[in-house]
């Protein structure tokens, strides 16, 4: 049997070495046959003309150019009725090269789940990879073949207004996830009917931008980018990312778009990314604004030469490209590289077979109403919520309360609820979106009685709904007040100065606290916001994220326990503004602070308590758990060799729950300043009321190295502290072992043990 098995895998393998060669040479071949011009035009991709990021390039001769061989690729098209329309006008063309479709399907498409950010908080990997598993069936089967995501950057910024799609501050964490979304996004393999081209960006450092500020720039040193920013890519790599896309920022004053060093050093080179690189929307041209390039001409050159291989939307390459190559200034082997690879996709998923195969109204009609897509969203934004306060048990519901009031901006809003980056799905209304009025309305009896009074809009200065949110409280048992965000102030171009409540929100909950009755708090939001008072005064807190088109049911079957709340902050939340950037972790100074009140000549605030709001990695439960019998397989440990680390949880409330139990390591002394403590590993697990299991961690050497300044990857001799916790700051366990001196071995960034779902 086992002979059986490696045989089938053998052959399996030739088939496909034996494919990959076909493709090759099918390219070689259609290459060849190419002109110039239509070369050019593999390497250009304009937008529709609707949901835009950015300038718009009018052309009313698209069609045309399309006919002509001078567009490889359109975003913003979607529906299988209007790619085959678009497909067709390609048929017409003199090298019939079909066209590409992307589109921005960041979480979710018809079927919206919980923002990027929220999904990181369910620290569940399948759960992650299983809604981009739905986004991709749903996407490709209404013609897309291309996705823009996942955002893998990482940021310890929430001014910053893209935040909201990604995973948060930690590299592990983020690169686990990263792995995940690609793993989901692009199934079995390409040219599945269910699978679309991940696309991971911004490469690289987004997330730094200077003040959390949009398109910002960013200055860091090679070390923090090896170490802190760059992961995430490797892992959606070696996920088989199809694609990647390069940032609007510059580093170090390189705009990334012509960064050769990034793309053809780093990404092309020592990590040998055969895929193909897109242009931020217009970033070519926008290199003329950040002073490097002194006209489009110019930085057309620039970012072909540093591989940027497709440009979105700003046509330098289309009106420039050809003539650098007749100057002699670009090489034609340049431009055949980047076709190269584009043409390469579009054979792996099919589209010189069948142009069309993607574009199927009955089974776009089928897959957008397939109901498991709906349960799979309920799913995971009940794991995304973060459970933040819970001092007297408010939480869960009765079925049996009498009488409800559910008061705020976000209580009978659909659409509000898919926050930033949702599309907008062409012929299909919102009615499948579950309001969170909707969810609990379905969730109580009927002997609850449902009252509602909005209060107030979420950005408003007037008060003038307080009074009928007041009267409403007081004729209940129990007040539920669902605030936030609006769905447009997180996201790209979003970026806030201050990210507290907006408007007179927090007024309302210190007016309704005044009646006395037990309330609720649900923050809606995009990114991890500043709510003080609320969080000082309020004793049931809630965020809820925005949860997508299951948001109501979701919310529901948490604040009434059918779902116990498991989610963990991907994110440190901070006090104030004035703590940012605060991220769990940092390196210690030579004066670290004592504890979060000590002011007195150490690295602090004298107005302000040292520790943030909540932790990273924090997040309760409607049950408890209990750490206990930590034990290592040894105290000194070879490079050569494996230590493991086990730890008995056991639940000691009396209802289910999941507990994510977190592994951190420290490295005491070394060379370069460490972080006061690394994640480094982390396991979800359910327990039973009573029950225990025992959960083991597996340390190597890999997982102890770190990038010295000339960026050798390796490990250092010496003392670890091992802390194992339920979060950043709530370190249940702690042991410690020893790395032993021997010959250190430089390591490849490629070996980076990253989790797989």
């Amino acid at each position: 049997m086992k002979k059986s098995v490696s045989l089938l895998m053998l052959l399996a393998a030739f088939s496909g070495v034996a494919q990959h060669k076909d493709i090759d040479q099918k390219v070689e071949a259609l290459l060849a046959k190419m002109t110039l011009e239509e070369k050019v035009g593999q390497l250009n991709q304009y937008s529709g003309d609707n949901t835009v990021t950015g300038p718009l390039t009018i052309n009313p001769n698209k069609e045309q150019e399309i006919k002509d061989g001078k567009i490889g690729s359109l975003l913003n098209i979607m529906g299988s009725r209007y790619t085959r329309q678009y497909q067709e006008l390609a048929m017409k063309s003199r090298m019939k090269i079909p066209l590409l479709f992307g589109l921005d399907v960041i979480h979710g498409y018809k079927t919206t789940f919980p923002i990027p950010l929220a999904e990181a908080a369910s620290w569940d990997l399948a759960a992650i990879e299983l809604s981009a598993r739905v986004a991709a069936r749903e996407s490709a089967s209404s013609g897309i073949h291309w996705t823009f995501a996942p955002m893998v950057d990482i940021s310890r910024d929430p001014r910053w207004g893209r935040i909201m799609e990604g995973a948060g501050e930690d590299t592990y964490l983020g690169s686990a996830i990263a792995y995940a979304r690609v793993k989901g996004f692009q199934g079995k393999k390409l040219g599945d009917l269910d699978a679309v081209m991940a696309c991971a960006k911004h490469f690289a450092a987004y997330g730094a931008a200077i003040g959390g500020r949009d398109y910002n720039s960013v200055e860091m040193s090679d070390r923090t980018l090896w170490e802190t920013y760059l992961p995430p890519f490797k892992a959606a790599l070696d996920a088989g990312a199809a694609t990647f896309m390069n940032s609007f920022n510059d580093i170090n004053g390189v705009p990334s778009t012509g960064n050769r060093h990034l793309q053809r050093d780093i990404l092309k080179g020592q990590w040998k990314f055969t895929g193909f690189v897109v242009s931020d929307w217009t970033s070519i041209n926008e290199m003329i604004a950040h002073g490097f390039s002194a006209d489009k001409k110019d930085a057309a050159f620039a970012a072909i030469t540093a591989g940027s291989d497709m440009d979105m939307e700003s046509s330098a390459y289309r009106e420039n490209l050809a003539q650098l190559v007749a100057e002699g200034k670009v090489p034609e082997a340049i431009v055949d590289d980047a076709v190269r690879r584009i043409l390469r996709k579009k054979f792996e998923l099919g589209l010189f077979d069948n142009p069309y195969r993607f574009s199927d109204e009955k089974r776009q009609q089928k897959e957008l109403n397939n109901p498991e897509n709906a349960k799979a969203a309920r799913e995971v934004a009940a794991k995304s919520i973060v459970l933040l306060k819970n001092e007297k048990n408010i939480l869960p519901l009765s079925k049996g309360t009498k009488t409800i009031a559910f008061i705020g901006p976000m209580v009978k809003p659909k659409r509000a609820n898919h926050g930033f980056w949702a599309v907008d799905v062409k012929d299909i209304d919102s009615t499948y979106i579950v309001s969170q009025w909707e969810g609990l309305e379905r969730k109580v009896g009927k002997n609850t009685k449902l009252l509602y009074a909005r209060g107030c809009g979420f950005n408003d200065t007037s008060k003038a709904g307080f009074a009928e949110a007041i009267a409403v409280a007081n004729q209940a048992d129990v007040v539920i007040l669902s605030i936030g965000e609006k769905h447009d102030m997180s996201g790209e171009a979003k970026s806030r100065s201050t990210i507290n409540l907006p408007g007179v929100q927090e007024e309302l909950v210190k007016e309704l606290q005044k009646t006395g009755k037990p309330i609720v708090i649900l923050i809606n939001a995009g990114r991890p916001l500043v709510f003080d008072w609320t969080a000082d005064n309020m004793p049931t807190i809630v965020y809820t994220w925005w949860l997508g088109s299951e948001a109501g049911n979701a919310i529901a079957d948490v604040l009434f326990g059918d779902y116990n709340p498991s989610g963990k902050l991907p994110m440190t939340f901070p006090r104030n503004e004035g703590q940012i950037p605060i991220y769990y972790n940092h390196l210690n100074t030579g004066r670290p602070a004592k504890n979060e009140d000590d002011h007195i000549y150490v690295s602090a605030y004298i107005d302000l308590k040292n520790t943030p709001k909540f932790p990273f990695g924090f997040g309760l439960s409607y049950t408890t758990f209990a750490y206990a019998d930590l034990k290592l397989s040894k105290t000194a440990l070879k490079r050569s060799e494996t230590l493991t680390a086990s730890v008995t949880i056991t639940n000691t409330g009396k209802v289910a729950g999941e507990e994510v139990v977190q592994l951190y390591l420290r490295d005491k002394v070394a060379s370069i300043v460490r972080p006061v403590k690394e994640l480094k590993g982390f396991q979800k697990i359910k327990l039973a009321p009573g029950e225990s299991k025992t959960l083991t961690f597996t340390i190597d050497d890999n997982m102890l190295a770190f990038y010295h300044a000339n960026l050798d990857f390796k490990s250092e001799a010496g003392q670890f502290d091992l802390m194992i916790g339920a979060s950043s700051e709530d370190i249940r366990l702690k042991s410690g072992f020893e790395l032993l001196e021997s010959q250190g071995v430089n390591k490849d960034e490629s070996n980076l043990s990253m989790p797989k779902p």
